[in-house]
């Protein structure tokens, strides 16, 4: 895979925001549908990850907080 240094790397959250400003009104009610539970899978990835976080990072205080 060639990846361009000259091409700019997109903003974190960028696709987001884009989502935010996509014209619904050219979608029917099932990709709507497909739409939201698409949305929900990643709402559900997202909250993975922070739980994953929120345990190294308790895992880290509890290792290097000594009894302070």
């Amino acid at each position: 895979m060639f990846i361009d240094d000259a091409e700019p790397r997109p903003q974190r959250g960028d696709l987001v925001a884009r989502l935010a400003r996509e014209d619904l009104d050219l979608y029917s009610v099932e990709e709507c549908e497909q739409r939201i539970a698409e949305l929900e899978s990643e709402i559900e990835r997202v909250r993975t990850a922070m739980k994953g976080k929120t345990a190294r990072k308790s895992a880290a205080d509890a290792l290097f907080n000594f009894g302070s």
